[in-house]
């Protein structure tokens, strides 16, 4: 994690928490505690309102925060429910990053007090689909455009190794799936996750091209449903 992230998340970390200590810190974080020293002293000089001192714990006092954010009702509860989907899942990454957010959003609402965001009634039940297992590594494949090998197996049980350029990651009710770009058939396939018996990103960089990119796969997909 490069540094001006990790003072951007401490900032937010201590807005949740309230009153932290450096151990707690340097614990989230995955770093030493000196180095959480030297983080909050580089806060501290750049003017932020953080009191305490090492060995006891820091607080980030009241009145530093975001620019307030307007929500309509609709809007707020249509975060509370992708928020509580993401909250549900078995990826840890998603789930830390939800709650990041939700914490993010809340404090930046009008009369934060209120709390209509943080104690919205949505929920959803957790879920084990096994997407931890390839979900963060396909997500970096997206970001990068970098192409992924695998080795899949169809309905059938027929095994065969792919190269696929990866553009979207699905979620139903039994799994996940995600789809992109297959080499071997020259179109656009989706691929079960459970399915996959090995997964692998190259050093491959795929260039943009839109007759293969998700765009692409949207209209497609449109269209066998259209003639379907």
């Amino acid at each position: 994690m490069r540094r001006a992230e990790r003072l951007f998340r401490l900032v937010n970390e201590m807005r949740t928490r309230g009153t932290c200590r450096a151990e707690d810190l340097a614990q989230v974080f995955e770093v030493s505690v000196r180095t959480i020293y030297r983080d909050i002293a580089h806060l501290q000089g750049s003017g932020l309102p953080i009191d305490g001192e090492a060995g006891i714990g820091y607080v980030l006092r009241p009145g530093f925060d975001l620019p307030n954010v307007t929500f309509t009702h609709e809007q707020v509860d249509a975060l509370a429910v992708a928020l509580a989907f993401a909250e549900s899942l078995d990826d840890p990454d998603l789930v830390a990053a939800a709650r990041e957010v939700r914490a993010k959003l809340q404090a930046t609402m009008p009369q934060p007090q209120m709390r209509a965001l943080a104690d919205a009634p949505y929920f959803s039940l957790r879920r084990r689909t096994g997407a931890a297992d390839h979900a963060r590594l396909l997500r970096e494949a997206i970001r990068k455009r970098r192409v992924v090998a695998l080795a899949y197996a169809d309905g059938s049980g027929a095994r065969s190794e792919r190269r696929v350029r990866p553009l979207a990651i699905w979620s139903f009710a039994e799994g996940w799936m995600f789809s992109g770009w297959c080499e071997l058939r020259g179109d656009f396939r989706t691929f079960r996750f459970d399915r996959i018996a090995r997964l692998s990103l190259t050093d491959e960089v795929f260039e943009a091209d839109d007759t293969k990119d998700l765009r692409a796969f949207l209209a497609a997909e449109q269209c066998d449903h259209a003639t379907g």
